[in-house]
């Protein structure tokens, strides 16, 4: 069973930054394609940022540049380093992972509780 728990998440003023974190169950992190995804109030939710069994990164246009997906492994964590924050990242933000090599956001079938981020 997949268990994933994000933390980090806080409000930071335009132009922050923050580093969200996802501890998961043993194995998950190496094992599967991780990702982040994002939901801001009356929004669907939407991928940002993934990170393959190799370490391989991808990155949503809107995060390009500005955002960096990394890994431990031995640790089991995920982790999401967001610089120059703008009010459009406000959302609650999902740790996600898929069990097969997949670069379709629909594929991420183990989403965990959440945190919240706001800019403003």
């Amino acid at each position: 069973h997949v268990q994933l728990v994000e933390s980090g998440g806080e409000s930071v003023q335009t132009g922050g930054s923050l580093r969200l974190s996802c501890g998961a169950s043993p194995n998950t992190i190496s094992n599967y394609v991780m990702g982040w995804f994002r939901q801001a109030p009356e929004k669907e939710r939407e991928g940002v940022a993934a990170i393959d069994s190799e370490g391989d990164p991808h990155y949503e246009d809107s995060v390009q540049g500005r955002f960096k997906i990394s890994k431990d492994n031995a640790n089991s964590l995920l982790f999401l380093h967001m610089t120059n924050l703008k009010p459009e990242d406000s959302a609650t933000y999902y740790c996600a992972a898929a069990a097969c090599e997949t670069e379709e956001w629909d594929d991420f079938q183990y989403h965990g509780q959440g945190t919240q981020v706001t800019v403003s």
